[in-house]
């Protein structure tokens, strides 16, 4: 057997497991399929395809279609598979062996991953016991670090916390190198960074098609940021890395921008009916501006609650053992339905776990 490399020993997979259930809460899709007419114009654009050529390795129509959305320009915009794939690339030309970059724990876990896959040293700044980021914690971890790359994601992931303004803004006066915005779930929040991003301006903004527009499984992310830092990015990415039906499907899901603030919406509904309900049981509920909540019950461990609802084939993500979320369970923001089937499964694992409050008043 040969070895992995050195630094690759301790490291682990990113998984999150799954188990067959009735409701599956646990991953941040969208709970809603493509809006009706998607496949069959899919369907349709894919006809017209030359199997045998390979596809526009710079994907110019799709950053055009995605430029034409934000209202920057096609060369500002840089598409991968995932976002996971955008970070990985931007980290490839920015991080690496030798570099530092600085992450704000907890969040999301795939910063730090491939930070250290390519090499890169991490530090972790930390964030207060609400999962706020104290100004000043900022500005020790920056001058401490000298950091080439600055992770913030927002709405952060698991806490579902939404940075103000002002902790870009300070981010960028204060690093010395790139800031890099995760908005996997800007579209639910009342904000967004993109607004901020310039040519003289060291910032990227990375989004993904996976959770408003219902495309999980196409894969499919971007990135807007400077042209010249787009243009660096080619340097590391692979050839023809983006197959022609991904980069048709990003494009025929643009045409359905109305569906997709009309999901948002009922998702930012459902979300704030699911805080309220939470509300009243024995759990702390942390705010969110994202798909998905983060809460603690206190009247038993996490571990049990996330299996009481296994039992009652409900899954939400169990983060309990995560460093920093002692006992966090987290939960997407499904249908109607299947929000009501949690609330009412979480209610009754509850209350067969200790004193249950007002467990039996929970309204659905």
């Amino acid at each position: 057997m040969i070895p992995v490399r050195d630094d690759l020993r301790a490291l682990k997979g990113y998984h999150s497991p799954q188990v067959e259930v009735d409701v599956r809460l646990n991953t941040n899709e969208s709970p809603f399929s493509p809006p009706e007419g998607f496949r069959d114009a899919l369907a349709s654009e894919m006809s017209c395809v030359d199997w045998n050529r390979y596809p526009d390795r710079s994907a110019s129509a799709l950053r055009s279609d995605i430029a034409s959305l934000h209202g920057c320009d096609a060369e500002q915009v840089f598409v991968a598979n995932g976002s996971n794939e955008v970070l990985q690339t931007v980290l490839l030309a920015y991080a690496g062996p030798g570099r530092t970059v600085v992450t704000f724990e907890p969040t999301y876990q795939l910063h730090a991953q491939i930070a250290r896959v390519t090499g890169a040293a991490v530090v972790e700044g930390e964030r207060g016991e609400d999962f706020t980021l104290n100004p000043a914690e900022v500005d020790r971890v920056l001058e401490r670090a000298q950091p080439h790359v600055v992770f913030l994601t927002s709405p952060n992931n698991p806490t579902g916390l939404v940075e103000p303004r002002e902790r870009v803004e300070q981010l960028l006066a204060s690093a010395s190198g790139l800031v890099v915005v995760d908005e996997a779930y800007a579209q639910f929040a009342d904000w967004s960074a993109l607004d901020m991003v310039e040519e003289s301006v060291p910032l990227v903004v990375t989004r993904t098609f996976s959770k408003t527009w219902s495309m999980a499984g196409a894969r499919l992310g971007y990135l807007v940021g400077p042209a010249w830092l787009v243009a660096e990015l080619d340097k590391v990415v692979l050839p023809y890395h983006l197959d022609v039906a991904k980069q048709l499907a990003g494009r025929v899901a643009l045409r359905y921008a109305d569906d997709m603030n009309e999901r948002v919406a009922l998702l930012v509904s459902e979300r704030e009916r699911m805080s309220n309900a939470l509300g009243v049981l024995p759990v702390d509920v942390f705010e969110s501006g994202a798909n998905f909540i983060l809460f603690r019950p206190n009247v038993t461990d996490g571990k049990s609650v996330w299996r009481g609802l296994v039992d009652r084939s409900v899954l939400i993500r169990d983060c309990s053992s995560w460093p920093r979320l002692n006992n966090c369970l987290r939960v997407t923001v499904g249908t109607p339905d299947e929000n009501d089937r949690f609330l009412i499964a979480l209610a009754e694992t509850l209350l067969h776990s200790g004193p249950a409050g007002s467990t039996d008043t929970v309204k659905v």
